[in-house]
């Protein structure tokens, strides 16, 4: 490989949410998902760079940045996006904070698919909303688990009357999905049905492993580009969440005046200086670190499958499909996710999220592992766990 995604690097005490949050020093931390790679070497010149200018003051987003956008998404994704339609934000998760106040009023319904990220919640109660919670189906194809849209339950609930908006993963925190073009477009076509407007959190569309597809929402007909607003980033697939830069696009003109109201009223209008050079750096000159990372991502979910599968036999590893987010049934251990979770930190000192975090119900009986790791790191966390078990 072109990079070295085995070297180790020393996070703690770098004021790192992932490492230091937790004081003790022996924790192995697999929880939020903030990858433990340095990020790509064109990423760390154009900081450096623009750290040696020495002058940090308010930041202007000009014509190179809007034009990175474009032509990654055209490349990569084969989806065509416009100058006007895209507005900046400080991040996904101010950006859907953004949308819902724009898009929705208080007492209204915010349709999910639960298991979700559990900011989706917030964001949702935080804009004075209803979070409405479409649970997904544990299937098997192939005798290999999937999880899959129960459409009768997600058309009653967009038929709800005081459902106005559907907040899409794609692809999918934490079940690893990555929906396809005909799941979309099948989504789109109940929306529309009922007047529901889609947000789909695109986030994670960089990372998706062999044998799958990541199609953006907006790409998948004019209808969904018409009915939808797409939040998307860098900062995860490219380590770069510190720099706090991010993306709205929308199409309608209508609904980009309200957005662009809202993030003024939010005060999520300024980039920091750092944040565009880096996007630009990752759209422009990082896309074959991003095919190495996920071939290495996927080394590690591999990693994990074949060891739970000798040493840890009351786990049931999900497939993985997109993010670097591995969802674990744990339910045969006979303890609660809260329970088992709370259990590894405390007997193997690693550090997991229980699943209910992603929904009460929905989640419970799973633990989610962050996979964006050295593998060394995450065969000693996987050694801890199989001693406790």
């Amino acid at each position: 490989m072109k990079y070295n995604f085995d070297e180790i690097i020393t996070r703690r005490g770098t004021g790192c949410v992932k490492w230091d949050l937790m004081p003790s020093d022996d924790v192995i931390p697999l929880w939020v998902a903030d990858m433990d790679f340095k990020a790509a070497p064109a990423i760390q010149e154009a900081i450096h760079q623009r750290a040696e200018h020495g002058v940090f003051g308010y930041t202007e987003v000009g014509k190179p940045y809007y034009e990175a956008v474009v032509s990654w998404f055209q490349r990569r994704h084969q989806w065509t996006i416009h100058r006007e339609e895209i507005l900046y934000t400080t991040g996904v998760v101010p950006a859907m904070s953004v949308a819902i106040k724009a898009l929705t009023m208080p007492g209204e319904k915010v349709l999910i698919l639960s298991p979700d990220y559990n900011c989706f919640f917030s964001s949702i109660r935080n804009n004075g909303c209803e979070v409405l919670e479409s649970n997904l189906l544990l299937s098997r194809s192939d005798n290999k688990p999937r999880f899959e849209v129960d459409w009768q339950d997600f058309e009653a609930k967009c038929a709800d009357e005081k459902t106005t908006l559907f907040l899409l993963c794609n692809p999918h925190n934490p079940t690893g999905r990555v929906w396809m073009n005909e799941e979309l477009s099948r989504m789109n076509d109940i929306c529309m049905k009922h007047n529901v407007k889609v947000v789909s959190d695109e986030i994670h569309c960089e990372l998706v492993m062999p044998g799958y597809r990541f199609r953006p929402f907006a790409a998948v007909s004019e209808s969904c580009r018409q009915n939808s607003v797409i939040l998307n980033s860098p900062s995860k697939s490219f380590n770069i969440a510190g720099l706090q830069t991010a993306n709205i696009i929308c199409v309608r003109p209508d609904w980009r005046r309200r957005l662009d109201r809202a993030i003024n009223i939010n005060e999520v209008c300024d980039l920091n200086p750092f944040g565009p050079v880096a996007l630009m750096a990752a759209y422009n000159e990082s896309g074959d670190w991003i095919d190495e990372l996920n071939k290495y991502l996927w080394g590690n979910y591999c990693l994990l499958c074949d060891f739970a599968a000798k040493n840890i036999p009351q786990w049931k590893v999900m497939p993985l499909e997109g993010t670097y987010l591995s969802w674990v049934d744990i339910s045969a251990t006979g303890l609660s996710s809260q329970g088992y979770a709370d259990l590894l930190l405390k007997k193997a000192k690693v550090w997991v999220n229980p699943g209910t975090i992603y929904g009460p119900q929905s989640g419970e009986g799973y633990i989610r592992l962050n996979l964006a790791c050295p593998k060394a790191v995450l065969t000693e966390a996987l050694e801890r766990m199989k001693n406790l078990s």
